[in-house]
């Protein structure tokens, strides 16, 4: 005998699967779940809540076979937002900058070192493996935050899309890699820790260094600032004149 009070499942998931709430409501349980095993592991590095939310939703995306295309239309609103959280991290920065008298040449001088290696280490590297100018120009933009990288990937010819993937990428392992590298060369002391992070990892390893001290973060913040303000006017006069 039919059960005709019973809603028809079937039709229930292609209209929500097809539907952008679908796309926003999983980023946003995907980003839970990954907060939640990042505090179950003890705020461990490797379990990065970024990290976890992107397997989680390319998983269920290439499981239901979802176009990233239709995907986005629903993230899209996380995506708007990302620039106004980029700016909101401003605040740490006004309220530490008391700290930052008879350390600025030391902090520009990092600031140099590190904006020209992020690019120059990368771009030769893509070149040498024999990478064509397609790949390599994403790379110019890899270690700036998400927002301005696309646009400075627009600037310079490069794909957006691409750079923003290779931003992803970047800011992932700077959070999960950075702290044991840091460790590595003996660097302990927070401002310097969160500094370096800002520059190689933009947001998400800015993010990671607000989690493990306030410190760390404000000078993340103001690393990934400046790097991003930098690179913004100088990148692309740079690569139009090579």
């Amino acid at each position: 005998m039919p059960n005709v009070g019973l809603p028809n499942v079937a039709g229930i998931w292609v209209y929500l699967s097809g539907s952008p709430l679908f796309a926003l409501t999983l980023t946003l349980c995907a980003y839970q779940i990954g907060l939640l095993a990042h505090e179950r592991f003890g705020r461990h590095p490797l379990a990065n809540p970024v990290a976890i939310a992107v397997l989680i939703v390319a998983a269920t995306i290439s499981a239901i076979q979802m176009p990233y295309s239709k995907y986005f239309e629903g993230a899209q609103f996380v995506h708007f937002l990302l620039g106004t959280a980029t700016v909101s991290l401003a605040v740490p920065v006004y309220h530490g900058l008391s700290a930052l008298r008879g350390r600025v040449l030391a902090l520009a001088a990092a600031l140099a070192a590190g904006a020209v290696t992020s690019v120059v280490s990368a771009v030769v590297i893509a070149h040498l493996l024999g990478a064509d100018r397609f790949i390599s120009g994403g790379l110019y933009a890899k270690s700036l935050t998400t927002p301005i990288a696309m646009g400075v990937a627009e600037r310079i010819g490069a794909s957006p899309t691409l750079t923003a993937v290779y931003a992803l990428i970047t800011g992932l392992l700077g959070a999960v890699l950075g702290r044991y590298v840091l460790d590595l060369v003996g660097c302990r002391v927070w401002w310097q820790r969160g500094f370096v992070i800002g520059i190689a990892a933009h947001g998400i390893g800015t993010s990671r260094a607000f989690a493990v001290h306030p410190e760390a973060g404000a000078y993340a913040s103001l690393a990934m600032g400046l790097h991003g303000i930098c690179a913004a006017v100088l990148l692309p006069w740079i690569v139009g004149s090579v």
